[in-house]
């Protein structure tokens, strides 16, 4: 097999894991890695057609990972530890448990249906929680419309 040229993004991602040379290992053989990366991010679970839509209205500078199933219909965002707390309550979002896996390729392919509309920077950027909460919650989104746009 011939070797894989790094991405910078693949590199930080295996680097969340415990064991970041298994994650490369798993890779190279076309498998998806089980990453943990409870301290340094969570996943904030949505569906895929929503998180189209909230990805226009985060801006570039606070926008992070977003992984994506489309034939289930599914999206992952990468947050900080603390989107919990910001994110309770908004409808649509749902914080993944902590130490729970999150299956991941490599940030430059798809495999297995899985893969990555925003893709790791290599940098360790995540999404804001406060923006990806904000562009989901449909009342905030509303009492920012305009009086002009209710008739």
């Amino acid at each position: 097999m011939a070797p894989r040229t790094r991405n910078p993004g693949s590199d930080w991602l295996a680097s969340c894991a415990s064991d970041p040379v298994q994650v490369h290992r798993t890779w190279a053989t076309d498998g998806l890695a089980l990453i943990r990366a409870e301290r340094r991010w969570v996943a904030v679970e949505a569906d895929l057609m929503r998180s189209v839509h909230a990805l226009q209205h985060i801006a570039p500078d606070r926008l992070g990972p977003l992984l994506v199933r489309p034939g289930e219909d599914l999206a992952w965002w990468l947050a900080p530890p603390y989107a919990e707390a910001l994110l309770a309550g908004i409808p649509g979002l749902r914080v993944r448990p902590e130490g729970q896996p999150l299956r991941c390729p490599p940030a430059e392919r798809y495999i297995d249906g899985l893969g990555w509309l925003e893709k790791p920077d290599g940098a360790g950027r995540l999404t804001d929680p406060a923006e990806l909460g904000a562009a989901f919650d449909v009342r905030a989104a509303c009492s920012r419309l305009p009086a002009a746009a209710f008739g």
